[in-house]
């Protein structure tokens, strides 16, 4: 018989150098590799790489200059914010991005329609998002729907960005609006569901509020009271309980013929969308956010959400559509 051979030793064990290496890379991690593009260019980007507008439209006016001159935009100095932000989005698309972007629609007479931004007021401006009438007919697409989605650039031809791709209707999905009711055909019913003001102990107004007139969910409430009685602080009061209170309820405030600077402390007070057409605007204006406001929130109720709006004042309001009306020989009020 032949011997058998002896074994081979085993060897020692000894420590994995990936191991090592891989125990190190977070206290010392390789630099990351250059992207080409800056902070502010990234925050204003979603996941995949693509360009968001309601990002871009969050940033300050010296946010989007700062990321014009990283993008090479030629004469930036000069634009306005709107102006700016259609500039960086040609600026993107030069560079083959996608870009998705969003807003309230509102359907012109012509059939067409267009995104227009609450950050603005609802007014008209370059950066508005083009929806084609086939798209209208196709997702049953009213004005006050908020549509998100995919944009393209402009055309040759064209002056705005077009919606290329609906990806919701008012935050749910694009197949949901062929089932909805629409407002009108809904019932009314009294308040079954109560808004708690109270909030704090230091509030006592909401206190009060609260055992004196209670508000419910679907009720119409009107303040009558003399000026420089706090209407205003009041509303602010209101509209921070409601946030805090009923976090699944959607707050709009709309002020009509108010002053900026009152415009600019309701947003700074309160946690909500603010909607405002100030004094220096022309009664159509006034008329037209109104509408804008309420038809949106038409469509959110019809989509099972809860709406709440914050008018004032509603006699400016009601001053504003008896000048907008044609003249009829009738003596209107205000």
């Amino acid at each position: 018989m032949r011997p058998r051979p002896a074994a081979a030793p085993e060897a020692p064990d000894m420590p994995d150098v990936e191991d090592e290496e891989n125990d190190d890379a977070p206290l010392n991690p390789a630099p990351k590799p250059p992207t080409g593009r800056t902070p502010l260019v990234e925050q204003a980007e979603r996941p995949d790489g693509a360009l968001d507008l309601r990002r871009l439209k969050n940033h300050k006016i010296a946010d989007l200059t700062a990321m014009a001159k990283e993008l090479g935009v030629e004469n930036y100095a000069g634009l306005r914010k709107q102006e700016l932000i259609f500039e960086l989005l040609r600026a993107q698309t030069a560079r083959a991005g996608a870009i998705y972007g969003d807003g309230v629609l509102e359907c012109l007479p012509d059939g067409f329609g267009f995104l227009r931004s609450p950050d603005y007021n609802y007014l008209p401006g370059p950066d508005d998002i083009y929806v084609s009438p086939s798209q209208i007919r196709k997702f049953n697409l009213r004005t006050g729907d908020i549509v998100s989605g995919q944009v393209r650039p402009p055309k040759d031809s064209e002056r705005y960005f077009a919606l290329l791709k609906v990806e919701s209707v008012n935050h749910d999905d694009p197949r949901v609006a062929f089932e909805k009711i629409l407002f009108d055909n809904l019932t009314p019913l009294y308040p079954e569901k109560r808004l708690v003001m109270e909030n704090g102990k230091d509030n006592m107004s909401m206190r009060v509020m609260d055992l004196l007139c209670p508000v419910g969910k679907g009720q119409r409430g009107l303040i009558v009271a003399p000026p420089r009685t706090g209407k205003t602080v009041l509303l602010q009061n209101i509209a921070n309980s409601i946030t805090a209170n009923q976090p699944e309820v959607m707050l709009i405030v709309l002020l009509i013929d108010e002053r900026p600077e009152e415009v600019t402390d309701m947003q700074r007070s309160v946690n909500g969308e603010v909607v405002s057409s100030t004094f220096d605007e022309p009664a159509q204006r006034h008329v037209q956010v109104a509408e804008m406001v309420i038809e949106k929130a038409k469509r959110l109720v019809e989509h099972k959400k809860d709406v709440v709006i914050l008018l004032d004042s509603i006699t400016r309001l009601a001053r504003a559509y008896n000048t907008v009306v044609p003249p009829s020989g009738k003596i209107l009020s205000g």
